[in-house]
C-alpha cells in the first residue's frame, strides 16, 4: 500500500540518500533567508536615507521660496533708493524759484519711468489712436473737429501694461461721431 504523507519516508536514510539532500537543501534555504533578511535591512536603510534627504530638500526648497517671496522686490526698490534720495533732497531746499524745482521733479519723474520701463512697465498713452477697449476706458465723449469718430484726443489718467499684461487702463476722451 503506498502512502500520501509528504514527510513519511519512502527508502532508507544513509550516506548520499534523501536525508543527506533534505539537510543541505535547509542549508542553502537558511543561508538564501538571511542574505535576503541582510539585504532587506540595506534597502530599508536606504529607503529611510532617501525619505530623509527628500524631506531635507522639501524644507530647503520651501525655505528658498519663503526667501524668494521675501525679497522678490529687492532689485526694484534697490533702484528706487536713489529716486527717494532726491526727492528728499528736494525738500530740503529752502531757496529756489519754481523753475528749478520744476526741473527737479521732470528729472525725477524721468528717473522713475526709466525705472520702471526697465521693471516691465510700459506707458499707454494713446492719444490720436482709435478706442480700443482692451486698454481704453473712455470716460466721457466731445466734439473733436478734424478728429476721427472713436478716437482718443484726450487722455485724462495714462494706463499701464506691465509684461504685456494690462495694469491699468487710461482714462481717455474720445471724439464724438
Amino acid at each position: 500500500m503506498q502512502s500520501n504523507d509528504p514527510t513519511a519516508s519512502t527508502g532508507t536514510q544513509g550516506p548520499g540518500g534523501q536525508g543527506d539532500a533534505t539537510g543541505v537543501e535547509l542549508e542553502a534555504l537558511k543561508a538564501r533567508i538571511a542574505e535576503l533578511e541582510v539585504t532587506n535591512v540595506e534597502l530599508r536603510d536606504t529607503v529611510l536615507r532617501e525619505k530623509a534627504e527628500i524631506e531635507n530638500q522639501r524644507r530647503r526648497l520651501h525655505r528658498d521660496v519663503e526667501q524668494a517671496r521675501r525679497f522678490a522686490n529687492e532689485k526694484l526698490l534697490n533702484e528706487l533708493l536713489p529716486i527717494y534720495d532726491g526727492l528728499e533732497r528736494g525738500l530740503e531746499v529752502e531757496g529756489g524759484d519754481v523753475a528749478s524745482v520744476r526741473e527737479g521733479i521732470a528729472l525725477t519723474l524721468k528717473s522713475l519711468l526709466k525705472i520702471a520701463e526697465n521693471n516691465g512697465l510700459v506707458q499707454v498713452d494713446p492719444v490720436g489712436q482709435p478706442l480700443d477697449p482692451e486698454k481704453h476706458h473712455a470716460v466721457s465723449m466731445v466734439e473733436a473737429p478734424g478728429a476721427a469718430p472713436n478716437t482718443v484726443v484726450n487722455v485724462l489718467q495714462k494706463g499701464y501694461v506691465l509684461n504685456d499684461r494690462l495694469l491699468r487702463p487710461a482714462l481717455v476722451a474720445v471724439a464724438k461721431e
